[in-house]
């Protein structure tokens, strides 16, 4: 039902009942899309898309985000923070590189 004080805009209960239907009460055309392959990171999607990232570029990132946080502590003078920013640094580090050597196995197969 229309509202008659917002001629222009539907009332609550109609797009509640919208809502409704469009989620819970799927159309046909709704059913054919979601029958097809789910987007899930399977063999055969990784298989179909190349990784795009370089081994070089994620690191460099990573290094360029950690090196920006040290030097902010390193003005700060906050040696505590440094220290941590180090070690986290050195520990993602590690798993991303564990991640990508992974990453590479899964394109050789």
């Amino acid at each position: 039902m229309i509202n008659p004080l917002l001629p222009s805009l539907p009332s609550r209960r109609h797009l509640l009942d919208a809502a409704q239907r469009y989620l819970l009460d799927p159309s046909d055309e709704q059913l054919a899309q979601a029958a097809g392959d789910p987007p899930r990171l399977t063999p055969q999607a990784i298989q179909k898309v190349s990784m795009s990232r370089s081994r070089e570029r994620i690191l460099a990132n990573i290094d360029d985000m950690y090196r920006e946080a040290f030097e902010r502590a390193k003005a700060a003078g906050d040696e505590a923070q440094m220290a941590t920013l180090d070690f986290a640094y050195r520990r993602e580090q590690l798993y991303f590189e564990i991640l990508l050597d992974v990453r590479d196995a899964m394109e050789r197969r």
